[in-house]
């Protein structure tokens, strides 16, 4: 069991100060990325301090990016997960090689026109119809991401088809993406981001416009995503 010291008689409260000393054990690497934090039982015996104080404690951790909680199952370390920016593969694809389930809910996913930003990055005619699709990706059932794509509709099955991975679905059609470009910036989560993913207002997002095409220079895909800043780590690596 770990140790987490404080000071009734310090004062700043008491909830801040067993936030702060579950803080420095992660931090130090006594609990491990990706581990389960002891009960809110287990907690108030370590430490003497009632489940609503154990509770406020935890939520900030939460709040600030560094637990996640998983309905039945506990709080958890966050773990940050490091995405290769020179391999071209979807949010589907990613999940299942850190050996996680994805998942989505869908926010969107219709037929439509382009706007004109989106003809002009897809060259293909306003009066075109494309395939909206908007969704919150999860991975291991913890809201990660939130994307939403713009397809060329004659480039891919019936949209009611489409399951996890995009990918898998333009694949089927002969018009999986073999390049692409993507800008990455920092931003921070507006209101109904922070919702969707289950974090703070204001937190730390990874905005990413990615643009995918074929080898003959079709393009496919135009997709503006929300990433968590707070668990995603994009990494390039240089010879």
């Amino acid at each position: 069991m770990i140790d987490l010291p404080f000071s009734k008689n310090s004062n700043t409260p008491l909830y801040i100060q067993i936030a702060k000393s579950i803080r420095l054990k992660i931090n130090e690497g006594k609990i491990a990325s990706g581990e389960a934090l002891p009960s809110e039982r287990e907690l108030c015996e370590l430490t003497g301090a009632s489940r609503v104080t154990i509770r406020k404690a935890v939520d900030k951790l939460i709040d600030e990016g560094l637990l996640w909680r998983k309905q039945g199952s506990g709080t958890f370390v966050s773990e940050r997960i490091e995405v290769q920016t020179t391999h071209l593969g979807g949010f589907t694809d990613d999940a299942r090689a850190r050996g996680e389930e994805p998942g989505s809910i869908w926010l969107i996913r219709n037929y439509a026109n382009p706007t004109r930003e989106e003809a002009e990055k897809l060259n293909v005619p306003m009066s075109s119809a494309v395939a909206r699709l908007g969704r919150v990706r999860l991975s291991g059932g913890e809201p990660l991401a939130i994307e939403h794509a713009v397809v060329v509709a004659s480039r891919l099955p019936p949209i009611d088809e489409i399951e996890d991975s995009l990918y898998a679905a333009l694949e089927i059609k002969g018009k999986r993406p073999q390049q692409g470009r993507q800008k990455v910036r920092a931003s921070l989560a507006s209101p109904t981001e922070a919702g969707l993913l289950s974090i703070q207002e204001n937190s730390e997002v990874l905005r990413i416009e990615r643009l995918t095409w074929l080898d003959d220079g079709t393009v496919i895909e135009y997709t503006r995503s929300a990433y968590r800043g707070d668990r995603y780590e994009f990494v390039t690596d240089i010879n």
